[in-house]
C-alpha cells in the first residue's frame, strides 16, 4: 500500500503543476512540440494559388476536374520520460533532494502533456532497467506515473544510462519526445544518447546539487560516494583541495555541455533547492526562437 506521505506529493505536485501549466506553459509546450507530421484529410476542388504537388491525379483523372489533397497535422504526440533511479540522486544539501526535483519536473512536464492529449510514459533506470510504465493517456495515468516515481525503491545504486537508452531504442516504434532526467554522473552512454536523439526529439534535463559543486570550508569531513559506498576523509579548510574539487567538477561539466553542443541535444541545467521555472521558460523561449527560423 502506498504510504500517505507518497499520495500527498503526488497531489501537491498535481496541484502546483496544473497552475504552471495553466498560467506558463500550456501554450509554450504545444508551440515547441510538434506532432508526428501532417496526415491525409480529404480532397477538395483544386483553386488558383494551390500547389500543384497536392493534386490528386486519380480523382482528378475520373472526375475530369482537378482536386488537392488536405492535411492536416497529426497533433498527438507520445512523450517519455527516463528518471535515473540511481541512489546519487537521493542527495541534497537543501530542503529537496535531486530525485524530488526530478519527480516534479516529471510531473510538470507530464501535465503539459494530457492538456495536450499527448500520452505519457515512464522509464526508471539504475544499473538496470528497474520499471517501464507504457505511454498512455489521460489524468489518472499521469498519477500513476508520478505514484511510481516518488514510491520507487531501487534494487541497485548505480547508473547504467547507456541500458536504458538503448532499451528505448528497441522499443519505441514511433517518433517520441524523450525527456531524460539524470545528474549524468555516468560515462559510456554517448554513442546511445546520440542515436537515440537520432530517431527521436530528446532532451536532457540535469539536475545537479550545489555541494557537488563546491564544498563549504568546515574542517575534516567524511564524504561518501552514494554509488559504491567508498568512504573518505578530507579536509575542507585545506584551500587547495576545494580549488581542486572544484576544477573537477568544472572539467565534468565542461565535457557534458560539449556533449551535448556536439550533438545538438536541448539540455536543461537545474539546481536542487532553486527555482526550476526560469530555466525551463528559457528553453521553452529559446526553442520556439530556432523553431520560428
Amino acid at each position: 500500500m502506498i504510504p500517505k506521505e507518497i499520495l500527498n506529493q503526488v497531489k501537491h505536485i498535481e496541484i502546483r503543476a496544473t497552475r504552471l501549466v495553466n498560467d506558463l506553459f500550456g501554450g509554450e509546450y504545444e508551440s515547441v512540440f510538434k506532432g508526428r507530421g501532417m496526415e491525409f484529410s480529404e480532397v477538395r476542388e483544386y483553386v488558383p494559388g494551390d500547389d500543384i504537388r497536392t493534386i490528386d491525379w486519380n480523382v482528378t483523372a475520373r472526375s475530369q476536374h482537378p482536386f488537392v489533397k488536405k492535411f492536416t497535422e497529426e497533433r498527438e504526440l507520445t512523450v517519455v520520460f527516463v528518471v535515473d533511479g540511481s541512489k546519487s540522486l537521493q542527495f541534497g544539501s537543501t530542503e529537496k533532494t535531486k530525485a524530488t526535483v526530478a519527480a516534479e519536473l516529471a510531473g510538470l512536464l507530464a501535465f503539459s502533456a494530457i492538456k495536450n492529449k499527448d500520452k505519457v510514459g515512464l522509464l526508471i533506470a539504475t544499473d538496470h532497467v528497474e520499471k517501464y510504465v507504457p505511454p498512455k493517456k489521460g489524468r489518472s495515468h499521469v498519477l500513476r506515473v508520478l505514484r511510481e516515481i516518488l514510491y520507487f525503491k531501487p534494487s541497485a545504486k548505480k547508473t547504467n544510462l547507456k541500458a536504458a537508452l538503448e532499451h528505448l531504442y528497441r522499443i519505441l516504434t514511433r517518433s517520441a519526445v524523450i525527456f531524460v532526467i539524470s545528474d549524468f554522473m555516468d560515462s559510456g552512454y554517448e554513442k546511445a544518447l546520440k542515436l537515440l536523439d537520432q530517431k527521436h526529439d530528446l532532451i536532457a534535463i540535469q539536475i545537479t546539487d550545489e555541494r557537488e559543486q563546491t564544498l563549504p570550508d568546515c574542517g575534516l569531513m567524511e564524504l561518501q560516494d552514494a554509488e559504491t559506498g567508498e568512504m573518505a576523509l578530507v579536509n575542507t579548510s585545506d584551500q587547495k583541495f576545494r580549488e581542486s574539487y572544484l576544477k573537477t567538477s568544472q572539467r565534468r561539466q565542461e565535457q557534458l555541455d560539449l556533449l551535448f553542443k556536439l550533438t545538438g541535444i536541448d539540455a536543461i541545467k537545474i539546481v536542487a533547492g532553486t527555482s526550476y521555472i526560469n530555466p525551463l521558460v528559457k528553453f521553452f523561449l529559446a526553442r520556439e526562437r530556432r523553431l520560428r527560423r
